[in-house]
């Protein structure tokens, strides 16, 4: 199942400028999404971080990967209008800048979900390499 970035946002509450994922190549509900960011020089956080230098910032790799496993969670009906809140984060690692012209990769998997608490593994790939990995905990709570 294909989502363009118009259908994420029936799924999941980010906007502009905080939506990260422009589009979900792969669904499973409630199992897992694959989902893709056009990274460009146009990203409002490129003024600052950094002017000489341009890299995106790690938390809003992590923050991308975690929309990529809202979708996967929030896509049933009875799951929408729910937020998926970070409770924490685990084996967070990065092994590369990703810079203008990147394209963002991003796989996450539900682990666990029991009642309003769930895991989730994401991984993050820039040309098949490995950018980003981090494991979520969070909580689903009303909007």
């Amino acid at each position: 199942m294909i989502l363009t970035a118009a259908e994420i946002q029936e799924v999941i509450p980010h906007r502009y400028p905080m939506l990260l994922v422009d589009r979900i190549v792969e669904l499973e509900p409630m199992k897992r999404a694959v989902g893709i960011k056009n990274v460009t020089m146009n990203e409002h956080f490129f003024m600052g971080h950094f002017p000489e230098r341009p890299v995106m910032p790690g938390v809003l790799i992590l923050e991308a990967m975690a929309q990529v496993g809202g979708v996967a969670m929030l896509y049933p009906e009875e799951y929408r209008g729910k937020l998926a809140l970070f409770g924490s984060m685990d084996r967070v690692k990065f092994r590369r800048p990703v810079t203008p012209g990147d394209q963002l990769y991003m796989v996450a998997e539900i682990i666990k979900l029991r009642g309003a608490a769930g895991k989730l593994w994401a991984e993050a790939f820039v040309e098949g390499q490995v950018v980003a990995e981090a494991e979520f905990m969070f909580a689903l709570t009303s909007r």
